[in-house]
């Protein structure tokens, strides 16, 4: 008589046969003459890197570290206003929807209406992180003990009980998510220099375009010891200094017309049969033509690379959180294993893919492993964590048997709460490295860009930030049925 499976095992197997059948649709070639001719240049330039042009690269970290910390302060603040009102339907509604909205697709926004401006970056960055930071701060003050709001006198107003009685307790799990957040925003200002912003991603794609390898490879170092020295130059007594400098290291810019920002918000984004006049008899048909032709290739796209790179995230996780496992590793072997994941989670998957697009092609094959390297090492990384928590018996026993029967099974639930937790985000990247080629909705977004369409375009957008909040209640439903519960799911970008 068997036993029947539990439903964790019922799931993880459905997810696994999902994206083998998926594997079947994607494309996958690599279509480059000698790819490992061009790996081999980008790893040479990697460890003979170029530092020469001493200004060039201080002003590209200079703007995106700039970017980084005016967009994620609005974004923290917007959020923490948000929180407060996030009992109410309209505004979680408002901040699922844009957060939804990956930061490229911001930047493409507002680059049509404000130009190659500031606030076109600082608003890419801080309109979604607003979204994610009131969803976030909402569930820490929740969470918070109502006993000592009680003891406060009953002529306390509402502020001093908010600031005496629930901020004050939730004070370190606010500033730890801030903190975190800001390594995410530090890659989120480098990609959006691939839209044209002066910073780390603009001079990285102007690099590659030349075959300035070892220039490439100093670019690279330099973000790679930026993100992981992040705790020693961000210091609490120097944040009030970082962002008030800041905005003044944003640069300067296009002038920005408002003439044309008033176009765009009131003409450009209507749908073209309702500028026509046509109204609803015109608007059918255009919309059927827009989804067929359009969104549903993209969503079918969209969703097959998804789900390919959720499974395959998911094996590199459980393959590589015993690199920094005290049950696994040593303090050599964890100190090295430590920089590998900190060098995966910190290349950004558009940066990753725009760079393995270059050496292998256009094909989904380059959109797939850099999703699943750049998630695959957060996920990794914070279940690594969690496992060095867990206290084994003195008999328990090692090498591939204490993985499978000790600490697997152990963090399996906290790994697969982090893996629904990513299926969104992950959705999000997904779609955006479109505009680098791979035909996901991004690709037919940019292509209405730059077809001047941009009402195609902002219905696209639509489509995507709605997909995206369909997968996001699909991950809370199974993570619901499965009652996965931890307290780190709040550490994703």
């Amino acid at each position: 008589m068997t036993m029947p499976l539990s439903a964790t095992v019922r799931v993880t197997l459905g997810l696994i046969a999902v994206a083998l059948a998926c594997l079947a649709f994607g494309d996958f070639e690599i279509s480059t003459h000698d790819p490992w001719q061009a790996l081999g240049r980008l790893f040479l330039g990697l460890i003979q890197p170029d530092f020469s042009s001493v200004d060039f690269l201080g002003e590209a970290i200079l703007r995106t570290v700039a970017f980084a910390f005016v967009g994620v302060g609005l974004g923290a603040a917007a959020g923490m206003l948000l929180a407060l009102l996030f009992q109410h339907l309209w505004v979680r509604t408002l901040c699922a929807f844009i957060r939804a909205i990956h930061e490229l697709f911001w930047a493409l926004i507002f680059l049509q209406s404000f130009g190659l401006h500031p606030i076109t970056g600082v608003l890419a960055i801080a309109i979604p992180y607003a979204g994610t930071f009131a969803k976030v701060y909402a569930e820490i003050l929740d969470e918070t003990d109502p006993e000592p709001a009680r003891t406060l006198p009953r002529r306390a107003g509402r502020l001093s009980v908010l600031l005496y009685a629930r901020i004050s307790q939730a004070w370190p799990h606010l500033v730890s998510y801030t903190a975190y957040r800001l390594e995410c925003g530090l890659r989120s200002s480098a990609v959006i220099g691939f839209v044209g912003m002066p910073t780390l991603g603009f001079h990285l794609a102007g690099a590659f375009a030349q075959g300035h390898y070892a220039t490439v490879g100093a670019l690279l170092i330099l973000f790679y010891v930026l993100i992981g020295t992040l705790r020693l130059w961000v210091r609490p007594r120097l944040l009030p200094f970082y962002l008030i400098a800041a905005p003044f290291c944003l640069g300067t810019g296009l002038p920005i017309v408002w003439s044309n920002v008033s176009r765009f918000f009131t003409h450009d984004i209507v749908p073209a049969p309702l500028r026509r006049g046509e109204g609803l008899e015109g608007l059918v048909p255009w919309f059927n033509d827009l989804f067929v032709q359009q969104a549903l290739p993209g969503i079918w796209n969209t969703l097959l690379l998804t789900q390919i790179a959720l499974v395959l995230t998911g094996i590199l996780a459980m393959a590589l959180f015993p690199l920094i496992s005290r049950h696994f590793t040593g303090r050599l072997g964890g100190t090295a294993g430590h920089v590998l994941l900190v060098v995966m989670r910190s290349t950004p998957e558009y940066l990753l893919a725009f760079i393995l697009l270059q050496l292998w092609g256009p094909s989904m094959l380059p959109a797939v492993v850099a999703l699943a390297l750049h998630n695959g090492g957060i996920i990794g990384h914070l279940i690594g964590r969690r496992s060095n928590e867990i206290a084994l018996r003195q008999d328990a026993p090692r090498g591939v048997d204490r993985y499978a029967y000790e600490v697997a099974p152990r963090v399996y639930g906290p790994f697969l709460a982090l893996l629904f937790y990513r299926w969104e985000i992950i959705m999000r990247e997904t779609a955006i490295l479109g505009i680098l080629g791979i035909a996901t909705l991004g690709f037919y977004v940019d292509s209405a860009i730059q077809e001047i369409r941009f009402d195609r375009a902002m219905l696209l957008i639509l489509i995507t930030a709605l997909l995206n909040i369909g997968i996001d209640i699909l991950a809370r439903r199974l993570r619901a049925y499965l009652r996965l519960r931890h307290g780190i799911n709040r550490q994703h970008c």
